[in-house]
Order: structure tokens, then sequence, then C-alpha cells
């Protein structure tokens, strides 16, 4: 998955401030200007980013209606996932509960 990598949700997460050219969002990060450009080009094809040309500059852009896309989705197995824990965390205080009550009749 493309935000799976932490430069690639840090470069999301610098994009969302506002466009910014390679040179630019490589500036934090010690790899080559290649590598991230590597990770551009994972995102561009997740449809997170895209590139334009400015004159000279290269801007990327961050795809915010493909983000929130991204969220919303990601906040449907969210949701199913804490309802899970929820029945987990009843169970097992049940069980807890049944065990207490065995000790004590002991």
């Amino acid at each position: 998955m493309a935000l799976a990598d932490p430069v690639r949700r840090a470069i999301v997460a610098r994009l969302s401030r506002g466009d910014a050219t390679v040179n630019e969002l490589a500036e934090p990060f010690a790899i080559t200007k290649q590598a991230v450009s590597k990770h551009i080009q994972v995102l561009e094809h997740a449809g997170l980013v895209t590139r334009s040309r400015d004159a000279q500059r290269r801007p990327v852009h961050l795809d915010a209606a493909a983000l929130e896309e991204l969220t919303a989705w990601i906040d449907q197995y969210r949701l199913i996932a804490e309802s899970r824990f929820r029945r987990l965390d009843a169970l097992l205080e049940t069980i807890e509960n049944t065990e207490e009550k065995k000790e004590e009749e002991q």
C-alpha cells in the first residue's frame, strides 16, 4: 500500500500544507532525491498525488479528494475493528468475573 512507508506518509503530510518540488520534499530525509522521486511515483500510481509543470518547477500536489476517499475506506475498517475489540473486552470481562466467582466459592 502506498502509505505503508513512513517516508511516503511524511511526504503526504508535507503536501497537506501545500505543493512542493522533489527537492523541497527531499530536504528532511537522509535519502537521495532519486529515492524521493520513486516514493512520489508510488503515490502517483496510487492516485494520491499529481505533478505539474510551472516553468522550471515541477511541483507535486496532494489530491485531497483521493486522500479523503482513502481515509473514509480506512475508517470503515477501523470501526469494524473497534467493534470487535469491544466485544472481546466484554468477553474477557465475563470470563474474568466467572473465574473470580469460582475462586470465591472455593
